[in-house]
């Protein structure tokens, strides 16, 4: 019979190799599925991969994208390092749109300088206070944080739909669904007139050489290692088990807060029933795309950001349709598991003896 054992020593090549392989293996898939599909593969397959890269266009909507992916799964590599499970980013991106953006539309005849920075702090904190709920609960009941951070997300859609259909709707937009469009001086500027590619950008290159320094150079990112690793250890190296639960929830909400922020007053300007394809859940692919690293969580950001636009260039062009690009990344995160599953276990071969 099989069995799997866990490997005496770990390759570091071979860690490292695995999301190289795993976005190698799904690109192999692509090409069955599109033969499957009646598409021609190479020509599926280049629209979907590298025709986002091709073009300056292509590559400012790839950053655009990849920014809130990056900055999401930078405050969530926190809470895994550790062992603390924030499923629910989604909704901290939302509470941290509403929050942030809310400003915006109450002061919405404002030209201060200081409306932009007010909504980001406040972004920021919309997303702090939607990722304690779960840290409140986890530390005061033990409850469960997948379950209540999770529970949250749909919760926080709900709002978000309520404010654009009810109070915050604009008494100007005929009707439809969405706040005010916000005013000049709350809206990140952009680089260029002929590309969405805004200021925002700078968060997403930041955050991970942040995330780096703290990680590898603090003694906050050496007890989050430790009590990830061991914590029983940490415990009685003196790492107390709640302020790590709290200190990493409200750290992975901030930076999703962040994002929401960001992406309503950078590329969206106002606040609609859809500001997310998903973001928040997505982000979880790109922490483990990238190893729980904060440089490789920016490259694998890069990376899915690609799945993004390649999808809408293949609806449009090729007719594929929408579910292709969750499928594509669901088949990332499976070979990406898969890969470690290898490296960090071996298939050994047991004869079952009987009496």
């Amino acid at each position: 019979m099989l069995r799997l054992e866990p490997r005496a020593h770990e390759s570091m090549w071979a860690a490292w190799l695995s999301p190289v392989l795993a976005l190698a293996m799904t690109i192999v898939t692509g090409f069955l599925i599109f033969s499957v599909m009646g598409k021609d593969p190479a020509a599926t397959l280049y629209i979907y991969f590298l025709q986002p890269l091709a073009s300056a266009s292509g590559l400012s909507e790839v950053a655009a994208k990849a920014g809130p992916l990056v900055l999401i799964a930078i405050g969530l590599s926190f809470g895994f390092r550790a062992g603390i499970w924030n499923i629910g980013a989604e909704g901290q991106y939302i509470l941290g749109a509403i929050v942030g953006g809310g400003v915006a539309v109450f002061l919405h005849d404002s030209t201060s300088a200081a409306l932009l920075p007010c909504m980001l702090v406040f972004g920021v904190l919309g997303g702090m206070l939607w990722a304690g709920i779960p840290a409140l609960l986890k530390t005061r009941f033990n409850a469960n944080e997948i379950l209540v951070s999770l529970m949250l997300v749909y919760v926080a859609e709900l709002l978000l739909v309520y404010l654009v259909h009810g109070p915050w709707r604009n008494p100007q937009g005929w009707g439809f669904p969405g706040t005010r469009n916000f005013p000049d001086a709350a809206v990140l500027p952009l680089f260029s007139p002929q590309h969405r590619l805004h200021w925002g950008l700078f968060a997403a290159l930041v955050a991970p050489f942040i995330a780096w320094c703290m990680v590898a150079k603090s003694r906050f990112g050496f007890r989050v290692r430790l009590f990830g690793s061991a914590p029983l250890a940490a415990r009685h190296a003196g790492v107390k088990s709640k302020r790590m639960i709290w200190s990493t929830l409200l750290i992975g909400g901030g930076l999703a807060g962040l994002a929401g922020v960001i992406e309503v007053s950078g590329t969206i300007g106002q606040l609609m029933p859809n500001i997310s394809p998903g973001y928040g859940f997505t982000a979880i692919i790109v922490v483990f795309l990238g190893r729980l690293h904060p440089l490789g969580v920016l490259l694998a950001g890069v990376a899915i950001a690609v799945t993004y636009i390649g999808g809408e260039n293949a609806q449009i062009v090729a007719g594929l349709p929408k579910a292709v690009t969750g499928l594509f990344q669901g088949v990332i995160l499976f070979y990406k598991l898969a890969f470690d599953l290898i490296t960090r276990y071996r298939v050994v071969i047991r004869h079952a003896y009987t009496a």
